[in-house]
C-alpha cells in the first residue's frame, strides 16, 4: 500500500486558499513541525487533530461516511448498473465526501461517471493508494504504467478502446484479448462483452469479415445472456456498417431498412445503400427524414455529400463536391474515431482517380492500407 492520509491533502488545500501560515493554523492544536508533515502525508494525525484544524478552516470533516464499496465493484466490474450508484452514493453526498477519507475515491468515481477522462491534479498523488493511483495514470492516457500499478481488467479494456480510437487495431486486439481473459478469470460479464465487442470492432474496421463475426457471435451470446439490448443493436449495426463498408450494400439494405425507430446514423446508411443500389429516390427520403436529427456540423457535412451526390450525377467532376468532399474527410480525419474517416474513404480515391491526381491517391493508401 502507499498513499498519505487525505486529510492532509485537504488541510493544506484549504489553508493556501484562505493564505494562512501554517502557525497561524495550528495554533493551540499542534506543532506547526507537526502540521508540515501532516500536509506532506507524512503523518497521519488523529480524528481529534484533523476536526480541529478542518474546523479552524470553517470545514467539517466526515471521518466515517457511508461506504461507496457497491459504486467501485460496479465500476470495476463494467456494469451497467454503476451510473446508478453513482447517483445514489456519490452525487447528493459530494460535499460531505470532499472532506472525507473518501475524497479521492469521490473524485475518481466522478471521472469514470463523466466519462471526460479527467484525471486529478498532480498534488494528489502523494496520498493515492496502488489502486487509485493506477486509475489516475488512466485517466492521464499512462496506460501500460496504470496496468503494471495493478492489472485491472477495466483498465486494460479502456486501454483497448483507447488505441481502436487512434486506429491502433493490431495493437488493441492484443490489449483487449488480454482483457478479455482478465475479465473472465475476475467474473466479470459485462467487460468480457465490451472487450468481445471492441475486438469486433477493430477486425470490421480492419475489414476481416470472418473474425468480426467471430467475435460477434461471442458478444451476441453474452449480451442475450445479460439481457443486453444495448450491446445486441450497437453489433448489429456494426454488422450491417461493415457489409455496406466492403460493398455489399444488398446484404446491409435489410437490417437498416426494417429498423422501426431509425437514428441519424441509421439513416445515412441507408440512404448510402440505396444510392449504392441505384434506388435514387429512396435514398433522397432517407436523406430528407436525416436531415432534422442531424446535431452537429459534422453530421450535417456527412449528409450534404450524400444528398450532392444524388442530386448531382457528374459530381466526380464538380470542383464544388471535391471541396465539400475534402474539407470533411480531414475534418472527420482529426476529430472522430478512424472508422469514420475510413469509411469515406473509397469517395475520396474516387475523387482522385476522376481528376488524375494519382499522387494524392496513393499517399492516402498509404496512410490507410487497403483492406
Amino acid at each position: 500500500m502507499r498513499g498519505g492520509d487525505i486529510a492532509g491533502l485537504l488541510i493544506r488545500q484549504a489553508r493556501l486558499q484562505r493564505d494562512w501560515s501554517q502557525e497561524g493554523l495550528c495554533r493551540g492544536i499542534c506543532a506547526p513541525s507537526y502540521l508540515s508533515k501532516i500536509e506532506q502525508g507524512k503523518a497521519a494525525p488523529s480524528p481529534e487533530v484533523t476536526e480541529l484544524l478542518l474546523h479552524r478552516l470553517g470545514l467539517v470533516w466526515t471521518p466515517e461516511p457511508e461506504g461507496l464499496a457497491p459504486c467501485w465493484k460496479a465500476l470495476l466490474s463494467g456494469s451497467p448498473n454503476f451510473d446508478s450508484l453513482y447517483e445514489q452514493l456519490v452525487q447528493p453526498r459530494r460535499e460531505i465526501l470532499a472532506f472525507s477519507p473518501l475524497a479521492a475515491d469521490a473524485l475518481l468515481l466522478d471521472a469514470f461517471y463523466a466519462d471526460e477522462m479527467r484525471p486529478l491534479p498532480v498534488e494528489w498523488e502523494p496520498f493515492l493508494s496502488t489502486r487509485q493511483l493506477a486509475l489516475h495514470r488512466g485517466l492521464q492516457g499512462r496506460w501500460e504504467e496504470a496496468v503494471r500499478l495493478e492489472p485491472l481488467p477495466l483498465l486494460a479494456a479502456h486501454h483497448g478502446e483507447f488505441l481502436y480510437a487512434e486506429g491502433e487495431y493490431t495493437a488493441a486486439i492484443e490489449v483487449l484479448r488480454d482483457a478479455y481473459r482478465s475479465a473472465s478469470d475476475a467474473g466479470y460479464p459485462y467487460l468480457m462483452l465490451s472487450c468481445r465487442l471492441w475486438m469486433g470492432n477493430c477486425y470490421s474496421d480492419l475489414g476481416r469479415m470472418e473474425e468480426m463475426l467471430t467475435h460477434y457471435s461471442v458478444a451476441e451470446h453474452l449480451a442475450e445472456a445479460l439481457r443486453d439490448t444495448g450491446s445486441l443493436s450497437a453489433l448489429r449495426y456494426n454488422v450491417a456498417s461493415t457489409q455496406l463498408e466492403l460493398g455489399q450494400p444488398e446484404k446491409a439494405l435489410p437490417y437498416f431498412a426494417s429498423l422501426p425507430r431509425p437514428g441519424f446514423l441509421d439513416l445515412h446508411k441507408l440512404a448510402i445503400c440505396h444510392e449504392q443500389l441505384g434506388h435514387r429516390e429512396q435514398a433522397l427520403a432517407a436523406v430528407q427524414q436525416a436531415e432534422p436529427m442531424a446535431s452537429g456540423e459534422m453530421e450535417q457535412r456527412m449528409l450534404a455529400l450524400v444528398r450532392y451526390r444524388l442530386e448531382h450525377p457528374d459530381y466526380l467532376h464538380d470542383d464544388t463536391y471535391g471541396t465539400q468532399l475534402l474539407d470533411c474527410f480531414h475534418r472527420l480525419r482529426d476529430t472522430y474515431p478512424m472508422g469514420f474517416t475510413r469509411f469515406h474513404l473509397p469517395w475520396v480515391l474516387a475523387w482522385y482517380k476522376a481528376n488524375r491526381q494519382y499522387r494524392q491517391a496513393c499517399r492516402l493508401l498509404e496512410e490507410f492500407p487497403a483492406k
